[in-house]
């Protein structure tokens, strides 16, 4: 019996996730600049010229890798999207950053690597700014609706204090305090 529309959507769909499953795994392990096109493929389990229907390059699957993780994090950052932030949306968004942060390792691994590479950044500094400008905004106008008197400053100072409590728990997640830095992050930026 042949396949339907719908049995070969879902048979592509399977296969891209392997191929971006892939692509992270590659990436994190050997870093951007050492990966190629055929290694993913063959960790995906599939023909070097099968990636290009699925993808054009290289640069497209850590775009596309980058902008789907981030997505995720759209998803849980300002529930009800009014572009206001309330505490209990920036708990939230907390609770749901980390359970994502130990959820998918590989993917920070990924993150850290890209960030250490000014020649990569800059090729996706367009892509990562487009997913977290409206974060940023949003969370500038809480610290000043708090009133902090730079609240750019405020709001970078936790970009940055996140990053390294991410970092830490990638390192060593078995060691690394990651509920009490939750809580210090709560007492200290809410």
């Amino acid at each position: 019996m042949p396949r339907t529309p719908a049995q070969f959507e879902e048979i592509r769909e399977a296969r891209r996730a392997a191929i971006l499953d892939a692509a992270l795994h590659v990436f994190a392990e050997k870093g951007y600049a050492s990966s190629s096109i055929a290694m993913i493929a063959k960790q995906a389990g599939i023909s070097k010229g099968l990636m290009y229907n699925y993808f054009d390059s290289k640069e497209g699957l850590v775009k596309t890798l980058l902008t789907e993780g981030f997505d995720i994090f759209v998803e849980v950052f300002d529930r009800d999207k009014d572009g206001e932030l309330t505490d209990e949306e920036f708990i939230f968004f907390l609770d749901q950053t980390f359970e994502i942060l130990k959820g998918n390792i590989p993917f920070w691994k990924l993150y850290f690597a890209i960030m250490s590479q000014a020649d990569v950044m800059s090729m996706l500094g367009e892509v990562m700014m487009e997913k977290l400008s409206p974060y940023f905004n949003t969370m500038q106008n809480y610290y000043a609706q708090k009133g902090y008197e730079n609240p750019m400053a405020q709001m970078r100072v936790l970009g940055a204090l996140l990053d390294g409590v991410c970092l830490n728990y990638v390192a060593d997640p078995e060691g690394f305090p990651l509920e009490d830095a939750k809580k210090i992050i709560i007492d200290k930026f809410i």
